[in-house]
């Protein structure tokens, strides 16, 4: 009875015994289920853009499909992201994973070490001509995804009524034929172009100044004497006899004078080309040519980019994943997307080729050819100082478009004023 007792309690014990290895053992397998389900959770990143470069749902939807990336979009006005990502970068935070960043700030933002490098292949590099604008030192620091590069327009019709059959070659051209439809009254401004106390009578300085010089700068980055005498005679030669409006000495509306029929001339940015056909917006649809910029001596053998791109933030904890987003947002396949959902026009020469094969933008002149020689009038990229140097610009040009300063007199106080700003940042 006893030696059956004993036995008894043997078996018990061993039941227990392996029941808690059991246990044990259905613990560390829940354990590693569950770390497994840890490892293939979806990542997440953060999208810091204005409205016109969001992503549509389903776009976000298939690109978390492929790629396990979740992107959670913080839409923001774009006057507001450039003091987020300061503030954030300030306390050593990333404002977004991934964010917006405008041409003229990536100097600024390179200096403050609030963008990390890109690598990006030299074939995409290639089909991407407006990268130029966001290196500094060899090194690529955001992607541009939304297209602007400045093309010149003429409204055909209007040229025609005055007995113009030619389009402009050169600047001579341009403002020759602006008196010939003056003179017939077809148009009472025949030429439209920015001379406000704002940043795009700067853009139009550089791309005047650069088209018609090869260069605005030296390589020392000062302010190149002869370019700037040369913008600024045209300029001049525009505004004095009233060739343009004067309301673009107050006004920022000079680019929208083009659709109105309230110019026969201008060089503006990409996006008309589509404005100007759009039956909702333009009242010259189907008069107006985009053509290759008039130059000096013949058309201009070059444009100049102001496009938005995206780049990633250092302090960023998920950069792999951001980096991923950053290089399909900028593909082949979402630019063709993000044109016909949003109708922002694609960085990707390729991608405009395509979209002009399937006969998806209308009438779109040189816009192709212009795309493709698309070049930065900054020798060692885009300055901490432009803000500060743009405001110089600016503000003396305005200063001649009121008659208070000649062209020389402009020219003395513009490349005095900024280089002395280049030298305050060496």
């Amino acid at each position: 009875m006893k030696k059956l007792f004993k036995v008894t309690l043997f078996l018990m014990v061993t039941a227990l015994l392996l029941s808690g290895c059991s246990k044990g053992n259905s613990n560390d397998s829940s354990k590693e289920s569950t770390e497994g389900k840890d490892s293939a959770k979806t990542q997440e990143v953060s999208l810091m853009i204005p409205e016109w470069g969001v992503p549509t749902k389903e776009m976000l939807a298939d690109f978390e499909k492929e790629s396990g990336i979740k992107v959670n979009v913080m839409t923001t006005n774009w006057d507001d992201i450039r003091n987020k990502i300061s503030t954030a970068a300030a306390g050593k935070n990333a404002a977004a994973d991934i964010y917006e960043v405008d041409w003229s700030w990536v100097g600024e933002f390179q200096k403050a070490e609030w963008l990390e490098p890109i690598e990006l292949d030299q074939a995409d590099m290639d089909d991407m001509k407006t990268t130029s604008t966001f290196m500094i030192d060899n090194k690529l620091y955001a992607i541009p995804y939304s297209n602007d590069y400045r093309i010149g327009f003429y409204n055909k019709a209007m040229y025609e009524k005055a007995g113009l059959t030619k389009e402009p070659q050169t600047w001579d051209d341009v403002i020759n034929d602006a008196k010939v439809l003056k003179e017939k009254n077809v148009v009472e401004y025949p030429i439209s172009n920015p001379m406000a106390a704002d940043e795009k009578t700067t853009t139009t300085f550089l791309w005047l100044a650069y088209t018609r010089n090869g260069k605005v700068f030296n390589d020392d980055n000062t302010l190149n004497e002869e370019a700037t005498l040369d913008a600024l005679t045209i300029l001049d030669k525009i505004n004095r006899p009233g060739l343009s409006d004067p309301a673009n000495r107050t006004a920022s509306g000079a680019f929208d004078k083009l659709k109105n029929g309230e110019c026969a001339f201008m060089v503006g940015p990409s996006s008309n080309v589509m404005s100007v056909n759009d039956k909702e917006k333009s009242k010259v649809v189907d008069q107006v040519m985009p053509i290759v910029l008039p130059g000096k001596d013949k058309k201009a053998t070059a444009t100049v980019p102001f496009a938005e791109a995206i780049g990633v933030s250092p302090y960023s904890k998920n950069k792999e994943a951001a980096m991923k987003f950053a290089k399909w947002y900028t593909s082949k396949e979402t630019q063709y997307k993000l044109y016909n959902e949003l109708s922002n026009l694609p960085t990707r020469t390729s991608v405009i080729e395509q979209l002009l094969n399937e006969e998806k933008i209308k009438n779109p002149g040189a816009m192709l050819e212009l795309a493709k020689v698309i070049e930065s009038p900054f020798p060692n990229g885009v300055p901490i100082y432009y803000t500060k140097m743009s405001t110089e610009i600016f503000n003396t040009i305005n200063q001649m478009a009121n008659e208070k300063l000649t062209p020389e007199e402009a020219t003395k106080q513009m490349v005095t004023n900024v280089n002395k700003i280049v030298e305050e940042n060496k």
